[in-house]
């Protein structure tokens, strides 16, 4: 029977940590917390100084009845959660509700899952840091207080709604102002050296840029100046869990959850440090591992030794960054995305103690002799590419694109006095660009920018912004715009009339209807929780009582005294059927008024009053269709459905429109109508087509029926052939015929999954 009882957080970490320690020691996992604040209940005791009041969860009543088994049989039990104010509260909650004393009770903590790592850890113990602990209660407190008493909006998602919100409303307000970019394609009079250059001025109108040209026609074009100067750049510092969140979605296109998952995967297999760190700091061990790879792979000339130090607020030096824990393991094991990731995180740490990459950048200005305005050509050569031979740093642009500057771009031999012939002359009009949406990775840095949150809410807050329908990842479609290109060639003038789609963005954050309102609404009543500063003075109080500074339930009382006054005062104001609401205007068919709000579902319009006699009607939006843009006409169309399209079989059709679009309802069934017919024309021949259509569909869908179990079939799905028993799936085996099963093949194979399923379930528990 082992002696010791080590408890992590998941059972993938205990399965790589289980390697590393000997037959005296046994693993378990605690699956997360054990205990949490009630999911129902307010469960903050306000009386008795904001205590919280934990519950067990249901589903780990079981998990903590084994923990307390295996607690009771051990000599010496080590706490081994994470090394973050998350993780320690973990290991407290496990050491109260275990009963754990202090004389067979040890923490211990680690941020790689390394043998040498594991087994130092064993031989460092500490105690339960209850700083750590009362900083994660206060956190959690706060927000459950924001939450409960609010909206279901929490402190830190509010802030970063608002941030969509605001950004939104900008670009509904900027209007693109116009002017001309000019360009010339010049070589050296007398030879075929083309090179690029630009009007180091932008000019303003149509009339500005056909001067320039028209002058451009008879001018004489001489290089005025030549600068060569030497330019260094030094690589990007290691991965901390913002950064990482950012490269991760500029060149993998990964979301910001999905690259922390992917991250944990990779720590608790033992590939890389601790993914939740807001640190740059990297080990003396980890430096010379690196420099050894460098010196080994690419030569002397390629290392030089950096020192990062953190500059962000809270942080705490004494964590790493992100980084391999095998610096000599270029590859890994693992899915796809593992792999992926890994390779980043290795690039990275590997660049960052790499020299400089050396450039040579060529600057030329060039002068027109019948203007006051002149050209500049720029060129760059890469003497030595340094860090550059390993990672590229991307960066988003201005206009909120991703990539990276790398080109080498070069110039013919020049000289003062050497005079050009230009080739063509392009001014192009252009349009001063709107403010970008954010995506995931730029809501990331600018939480980071304004203190909001910490490494480990980053993921988190961005989900539930998404989850709660405030906020949603699409596209806008842009509109399409004419600009004008005006050509000098071979001495001739030529105007042409082109179009691009402008404004269109990808995967870029959006604030719905819902947001949109919910933001304004906090902004009116609650100023102070959604102001930025105070977001960040929060955090820094929590790094404060984090470090012995402050007391949680001190900071907690100050917040309530403020907040809850004004919780009270809005819940007077019986508000709920005006925040958010749009009136539109009058029907002219019924003479009653006509409005948009948001509803329990959703957006939608309402066509008469509460007040009036008749009750109101009600239609929902459509996803395409917004509370804030949309039209009285827009609206009354929307109250033209539903409509009655006759019977068939006996029974009534009808057409209307729902949330994802219009369908057809006919005896219980709906039937989606396609975008090629309008709801508003459908016929009712083509009502009973769709209809027919579904059913066949749905023929095919059911392979087999028994009139002794009408509960079972077995249906042919998008992975094919399966039984369905009772609202249950379960898998048919390969090499099955699924079309000729019967009734007592059916129940045997539902049996043998259901004992398959017993089975996983009890080898979980032990």
């Amino acid at each position: 029977m082992p002696q010791n009882l080590v408890i992590v957080e998941s059972p993938a970490k205990a399965k790589t940590i289980e390697k590393f320690l000997g037959k005296d020691y046994k693993v378990m996992s605690s699956y997360g917390h054990i205990r949490d604040l009630l999911k129902k209940d307010f469960s903050i005791d306000v009386e008795h100084g904001f205590a919280p009041i934990y519950e067990i969860p249901d589903d780990k009543r079981a998990l903590v009845s084994q923990l307390k088994t295996a607690a009771a049989k051990a000599s010496m039990v080590w706490l081994a959660s994470d090394e973050d104010r998350e993780g320690e509260a973990i290991a407290w909650h496990l050491r109260e509700v275990l009963g754990l004393t202090p004389e067979k009770t040890r923490r211990i903590v680690f941020h790689e899952i390394t043998k040498p790592a594991i087994l130092h850890a064993i031989e460092n113990p500490r105690d339960i840091d209850m700083n750590l602990v009362d900083a994660q209660q206060a956190r959690r407190v706060l927000d459950r207080i924001v939450g409960f008493e609010l909206l279901s909006a929490g402190r830190v998602q509010s802030v970063a709604v608002r941030l969509i919100a605001e950004r939104e409303n900008e670009i509904k307000a900027f209007v693109g102002e116009p002017y001309y970019r000019v360009t010339a394609q010049l070589t050296p009079q007398g030879e075929d050296h083309p090179f690029a250059a630009e009007l180091a001025t932008r000019l303003a109108t149509h009339d500005d840029a056909m001067a320039l040209l028209n002058d451009c026609k008879s001018a004489r074009f001489a290089v005025t100046d030549v600068t060569v100067k030497p330019v260094s750049k030094s690589p990007a510092p290691p991965f901390t869990t913002s950064t990482l969140q950012q490269e991760a979605s500029r060149k993998l296109g990964f979301t910001v959850s999905q690259t922390m998952r992917v991250a944990q995967a990779l720590y608790e297999a033992g590939h890389i440090t601790y993914m939740r760190t807001d640190s740059v700091n990297l080990s003396k061990l980890a430096v010379a591992a690196i420099a050894s790879e460098i010196e080994q792979t690419l030569g002397k000339k390629y290392l030089k030794v950096r020192r990062y130090h953190t500059t962000s607020k809270g942080a705490q030096e004494a964590h790493e960054a992100i980084r391999p824990t095998y610096i000599g393991n270029r590859d890994i094991t693992g899915t796809a995305q593992e792999k992926k990731l890994y390779n980043l995180i290795w690039k990275r740490t590997i660049a960052s103690q790499m020299a400089d990459a050396e450039m040579e950048r060529t600057t030329v200005d060039i002068a027109i002799d019948n203007r006051k305005e002149h050209f500049v050509a720029t060129g760059e050569v890469i003497k030595f590419d340094g860090f550059l031979n390993v990672y590229i740093e991307s960066v988003d642009d201005e206009n909120g694109k991703s990539g990276a500057q790398t080109e080498t771009v070069l110039l013919p031999l020049l000289g003062d006095g050497d005079v050009l012939t230009a080739l063509q002359v392009d001014a192009t009009q252009r349009y001063t660009q709107q403010p970008p949406r954010y995506t995931e990775a730029t809501l990331v840095r600018k939480m980071e920018e304004l203190g909001i949150g910490r490494p480990s809410t980053y993921a988190p807050t961005i989900s539930t912004i998404q989850a709660r329908d405030y906020v949603t990842k699409g596209e806008s479609r842009g509109v399409k715009r004419e600009y004008e290109v005006i050509t000098l060639k071979g001495g001739r003038l030529t105007t042409k009339t082109k179009s691009e789609l402008t404004g269109v963005e990808k995967g870029k954050l959006l604030p719905t209807d819902v947001g949109m309102v919910v933001n304004e609404f906090l902004l009116t009543y609650f100023p102070s929780i959604m102001d930025y500063n105070f977001t960040a003075r929060v955090e820094t109080a929590f790094d404060e009582i984090a470090e012995g500074k402050d007391t949680w339930s001190d900071e907690i009382e100050k917040f309530y005294g403020s907040f809850h006054p004004d919780i009270d005062k809005v819940s007077q104001m019986r508000l709920e059927h005006k925040v958010g609401e749009r009136q539109l205007g009058i029907d002219p068919s019924s003479g009653k008024p006509v409005s948009v709000k948001i509803g329990r579902y959703g957006p939608l319009a309402q066509l008469g009053s509460a007040e009036g006699q008749e009750k109101p009607r009600f239609a929902p939006l459509r996803k395409d269709q917004s509370i804030e843009t949309i039209t009285l006409d827009e609206v009354l169309h929307l109250f033209e459905l539903p409509r009655e399209l006759g019977d068939y079989e006996g029974k009534p059709m009808t057409v209307a429109e729902g949330r994802y679009g219009p369908y057809v309802k006919h005896d219980g069934i709906f039937v989606s109508v396609p975008t090629s017919i309008s709801p508003f024309e459908i016929t009712a021949e083509q009502a009973i087509e769709l209809i027919q259509a579904k059913r066949a569909s749905e023929a095919q869908k059911v392979m087999r029926t028994f009139d002794d179990e009408p509960e079972l079939q077995v249906l042919n799905g998008r992975f094919g052939p399966y039984i369905v028993y009772k609202g249950k799936n379960f898998k048919i085996p390969r090499g099955t015929d699924a079309a000729s099963l019967t009734l007592e093949q059916c129940r045997a194979i539902v049996a043998d999954d259901g004992n398959a399923s017993r089975g996983r379930a009890s080898k979980r528990r032990k």
